[in-house]
Parts: C-alpha cells; sequence; structure tokens
C-alpha cells in the first residue's frame, strides 16, 4: 500500500517521489501530457505495449496524486480527457529531462555496452 504525504519522513523525499512516479509508464504519461490534453485511446496508442488496464490504472494513481485531472464530457459516446494539473507540469523540466538522458544513453552508452554475460562483481 502506498504511503501518504503526510506519512512519509523527511529524509525520504527521494523514495517518495518514486513511489508516486516509478514505474514503468507513469513518466511516459506525463510526458505525452506535457504536450496537451490527451484522450485515453490517444495516450494508448502513444504508448504501444502498455494495456488498457495498466494505463487506466496508472491515470487512476496519477489523478488521486492530483498530478493529472480527468474529465468526462456527458456526450454519446461519451468523451474523457486527461490533463496534468499545475502539480503535474512542476514535472515538465524533469521528463524533460529524462527523455534527453533516455535518449542519450541509448544513442551512446549503450552502443558501447557488449551484449552478452555481465563479469562478476
Amino acid at each position: 500500500m502506498r504511503s501518504s504525504v503526510e506519512e512519509a519522513p523527511d529524509h525520504c523525499a527521494i523514495e517518495f517521489a518514486m513511489e508516486m512516479l516509478g514505474g514503468r509508464w507513469k513518466l511516459a504519461i506525463l510526458k505525452q501530457l506535457v504536450a496537451g490534453t490527451h484522450r485515453f485511446g490517444e495516450l494508448r496508442r502513444a504508448l504501444p505495449g502498455i494495456t488498457q488496464r495498466m494505463l487506466t490504472r496508472q491515470l487512476r494513481e496519477l489523478e488521486a496524486d492530483g498530478l493529472v485531472t480527468r474529465t468526462v464530457y456527458r456526450e454519446v459516446p461519451p468523451r474523457v480527457e486527461y490533463a496534468l494539473t499545475d502539480v503535474g507540469h512542476s514535472l515538465d523540466s524533469i521528463t524533460d529531462e529524462l527523455d534527453k538522458w533516455g535518449r542519450w544513453y541509448r544513442e551512446t552508452v549503450r552502443r558501447e555496452v557488449p551484449s552478452g554475460p555481465r563479469p562478476p562483481v
């Protein structure tokens, strides 16, 4: 079970942030929403490999943490849109830097690391 902000000790700020943002998909979802409001299907297409169940779960957690808003339009068929809150936008520079670092790592370091078994430590 996730701890609340009030329960998190002061010395564990990184651990708490990782609890909120950790996992394979949350930062990728936030990165998509930096560009603007998206519907569920748009997010699903932008993140190949994520299941519908996982996307729903991650969006619910991000919404519960106050990083994402969910707006339901009473139309037929129903339309649901997701957008970053102001708190979610506070992560814009972080997601941008992680994106840059990931691209750099993939293009430089990953090419230099030989594939195969790693030497014993």
